[in-house]
């Protein structure tokens, strides 16, 4: 399963068998997965491979460990999209007729949290740009607000133009082509974000985490959006797949 002359990361190898792993029925219906030693031995890689892999799972949600008692997938509380192309809130907009604008547009360089160091593999003094966007109608009420975290790899800078489609701007700029996203959405009374939501503390907002990956299956954007649930639906068109 693992091929160590693959320029693909081992932990990446690794993320993708546990994934096949966690998609077999009696893993989804609550059976521990192998413990940590016993997959090193297996794959023939080390623990610490092992453990940055689950760490990444973990992280998105899709795996719950608890100690001395073992590893198994999480109940379904997110949603995992493959696209075979990506919008950017705002076209995905524009294609609804709707026109929004960046009501406000902040970059910065700053030091994140261990989800987001986990997801990035970072050490915990390593910075990260951070954009953040609050978009809104033209009459300057608001929609939604976001924060996207880049991974340094890729090179994206506070000098970068922020104001077109952002993954048209990762595309045509650094050569990055985005695929996969991984999605936990919940809701969540505004806190905080009421103000620069306007709108009462206690009013709910619907909560989205996204993960975004490239071709190779690789982190590149660390995404949190707070959408007014006056103001937005989270739309999502399922087919049925075929039975074999």
């Amino acid at each position: 399963m693992i091929d160590h002359t693959s320029k693909l990361p081992l932990h990446v190898q690794v993320e993708d068998y546990l994934r096949k792993l966690l998609g077999m029925e009696k893993f989804r219906k609550g059976a521990f997965l192998p413990k940590e030693v016993e997959l090193a031995n297996r794959l023939g890689v080390s623990r610490n491979t092992i453990r940055q892999a689950t760490n990444k799972l973990e992280n998105e949600g899709l795996i719950v460990r608890k100690k001395g008692v073992g590893t198994r997938a999480a109940e379904k509380k997110g949603l995992m999209t493959e696209l075979d192309h990506w919008y950017s809130f705002t076209q995905e907009m524009k294609e609804k007729g709707i026109v929004v604008t960046n009501l406000q547009l902040r970059v910065e360089w700053v030091q994140v949290d261990e989800t987001i160091r986990n997801f990035f593999h970072l050490q915990p003094d390593k910075k990260v740009l951070k954009l953040s966007k609050l978009k809104g109608a033209e009459s300057g009420e608001p929609i939604v607000y976001f924060e996207s975290y880049f991974h340094p790899r890729i090179g994206v800078s506070e000098k970068d133009e922020f104001g077109v489609p952002l993954y048209s701007m990762l595309e045509e700029k650094y050569g990055v082509v985005v695929h996969r996203s991984s999605e936990n959405i919940s809701a969540r009374m505004a806190g905080s974000m009421a103000k620069k939501l306007k709108v009462d503390a206690k009013f709910p907002l619907l909560f989205r985490e996204r993960f975004v990956y490239d071709i190779g299956n690789r982190p590149v954007e660390y995404n949190v959006g707070y959408y007014r649930s006056d103001k937005f639906t989270y739309s999502i068109d399922i087919k049925k797949g075929r039975r074999e």
